[in-house]
């Protein structure tokens, strides 16, 4: 009875202080979780810069799909999830945060990627931003812009979330190095098949150390653990071998090689590539001097044919202003005929008639023509009328003879 009256009453002390250990226990947990997380973050993207110096990274990548995970396990760390009319809670993807927080980014990829056809489910179409974003090199920023909406990061995180935490600038400062790595993913591949969770692989990134004060080599223990009873077990097959000192020189070695080859690849792609624009550039500037040289001899031959048309122009005015005097002075001379009366006409109609038979005999040349128009005009008729009132000219009624003729 006391011993049981004495657990009772231990369990009821451990129930009494169980609250507060829950509570400690809970943070301890969500604080070992976010380090975890982040600390893997950091080192998927060291390691998915360093093998970009060697190839190029696509969806085949180890290095990629173990960020790719790690990333997706970050924005989707303590994610509410949506609650329907009936009061139930559906679980959320991060991308439903992503589209809403990143609307502001200049120029996104929010809308093709909800537009895509081969992508339906939400987290597939999370998958595609991520291979987007790397693409474009603009993740950093999107993650940048996402953070700082902090009324919408609280609507779709819960307390605790790493991107309501001082870690959420950690990992947008980590992204920012990704903007120097070429990415080329396919975006109709197996990776955006949204129906399995992302899994984390650790064996890069753990490294144990043993201790000088241990008793047992790592040899030792392995060769242990192969001459045990278990079937099939053999020391070959337990794990994979020691990495010496010098294998790992070697490699180093190896891979400064490799590092050494390709920028002398990437030297001679450069310098073919300047040779080539150089030429380039030659043959542009040829073309532009003889272009500048048509350019000059066309505005020329366009002055001059100018010039033409504009002495054509005024040689064309003047003989219109000389056919509109000429007009004028014959519209003048036929009013002033009609205005006299009829013995002035017939005395004009006995004048021309005179000045007819005065040059019958003779050519119409122009000085003659000249003169007959002249006598046509009212001023020569006026003095003709003065002539004949002083008797220096017959009268046009009496006989006109020819000096040299007498009459039969």
């Amino acid at each position: 009875m006391a011993s049981r009256s004495l657990g009772g009453l231990s369990g009821s002390r451990g129930g009494g202080g169980g609250g507060g250990g829950k509570k400690s226990l809970s943070a301890r947990n969500a604080a070992v979780e976010r380090r975890n997380l982040i600390t893997v973050c950091r080192f998927s993207v060291k390691t998915l810069i360093d093998r970009s110096c060697f190839e190029t990274i696509d969806d085949s990548s180890p290095e990629f799909n173990n960020f790719a995970a790690v990333l997706e396990q970050i924005l989707s760390h303590r994610l509410k999830g949506q609650v329907t009319w009936f009061g139930y809670e559906s679980p959320r993807s991060f991308w439903d945060y992503i589209k809403v927080a990143c609307r502001k980014v200049s120029q996104n990829c929010i809308c093709s990627i909800e537009n895509m056809e081969n992508v339906s489910s939400s987290r597939a179409k999370g998958r595609a931003w991520i291979r987007v974003a790397l693409m474009e090199k603009h993740l950093s920023e999107y993650i940048s812009t996402a953070l700082r909406d902090f009324k919408t990061t609280r609507r779709f995180y819960e307390d605790g979330a790493i991107v309501l935490g001082e870690e959420a600038n950690m990992l947008a400062g980590m992204l920012l190095g990704l903007n120097a790595i070429d990415f080329s993913f396919c975006l109709k591949g197996e990776g955006l098949d949204g129906t399995f969770p992302a899994v984390i692989d650790y064996t890069p990134y753990l490294k144990f150390e043993q201790s000088s004060d241990s008793i047992s080599s790592d040899e030792e223990e392995l060769r242990t653990f192969g001459s045990s009873d278990s079937e099939g077990s053999t020391p070959e097959n337990v794990g994979p071998p020691l990495i010496l000192d010098e294998n790992t020189w070697f490699n180093k070695c190896k891979r400064v090689r490799q590092k050494y080859q390709l920028t002398l690849e990437q030297k001679g792609y450069l310098e073919e590539l300047l040779r080539l624009r150089e030429n380039q550039l030659s043959e542009s500037v040829s073309q532009n001097k003889l272009l500048l040289q048509r350019i000059e001899d066309s505005d020329l031959a366009h002055k001059l044919e100018k010039e033409q048309l504009e002495y054509i122009i005024v040689e064309l005015q003047d003989q219109l202003k000389s056919y509109q005097s000429l007009d004028q002075l014959s519209a003048e001379v036929s009013l002033s005929q009609a205005s006299l009366d009829p013995s002035h006409s017939q005395e004009g109609d006995g004048k021309q008639d005179s000045l007819n038979f005065i040059g019958e005999g003779k050519e119409d040349t122009p000085s003659l023509l000249g003169l007959c128009g002249s006598l046509t005009s009212v001023a020569s008729y006026k003095s003709l009328t003065s002539l004949k009132s002083n008797d220096c000219l017959a009268s046009p009624t009496t006989e006109v003879t020819s000096p040299g003729l007498t009459p039969s």
